[in-house]
């Protein structure tokens, strides 16, 4: 499958059986989707990979406590075997943009700095790239945003405080019994003249 197949087969799925991924199946995309461009080659993205039920009950339990699952509209979302989500680490651009070779950025110092914040640009090239890898190699997957429980993540999952994640890969084997498309599913993608702009805006 090419790229660009991957990216036309790509569809959020909320939905899952529990069936167990292959053992080494999730640590093999994550060896792949770590070579996504990041910058100054700080490769300061590391990966909290939740595939033990256990620890899936425990993300849920953290982020979606019982009292609110009766509302939940995706209740094949809880069934999903393995979470991962990708952490940016500061410290570690904040290091490297202090080095000679870098210095002339003006980056560095503090990470109240930097306009456009790398570890969560680079954290979001990795999770786009282990999307497209979990469709390449015929499974499912949803990305969703962590809002405000990245904190309660963190301390639950012992994530230094400083680590910053854009968000939650759900993987797994889809249930299609139980799927549902979000109420934004219905909406249709903007045309590619609206969208580029060549020479300027």
């Amino acid at each position: 499958m090419s790229v660009g197949e991957a990216l036309a087969a790509r569809r959020t799925c909320r939905s899952f059986t529990s069936d167990p991924l292959p053992s080494g199946f999730i640590d093999d995309l994550v060896d792949r989707a770590r070579r996504t461009p990041t910058a100054g080659n700080c490769q300061g993205v590391e990966f909290l990979v939740l595939d033990d039920p256990g620890d899936v009950a425990a993300f849920w339990d953290t982020t979606l406590p019982q009292d609110r699952r009766s509302s939940f509209p995706w209740p094949g979302m809880l069934e999903v075997p393995a979470l991962v989500l990708p952490f940016g680490l500061p410290e570690r651009y904040l290091d490297r943009y202090r080095e000679p070779d870098k210095a002339g950025s003006g980056l560095g110092d503090d990470a109240g700095d930097w306009s456009v914040p790398h570890w969560l640009t680079d954290a979001a090239f990795a999770a786009m790239a282990f999307q497209l890898l979990v469709v390449e190699a015929g499974l499912a997957c949803c990305f969703f945003g962590l809002f405000g429980n990245e904190a309660a993540v963190r301390g639950r999952f012992d994530v230094p405080d400083t680590a910053r994640a854009p968000g939650v890969v759900a993987v797994g084997y889809p249930d299609p019994e139980g799927d549902r498309p979000s109420g934004s599913a219905g909406r249709q993608r903007r045309p590619r003249d609206e969208v580029l702009h060549r020479g300027c805006w």
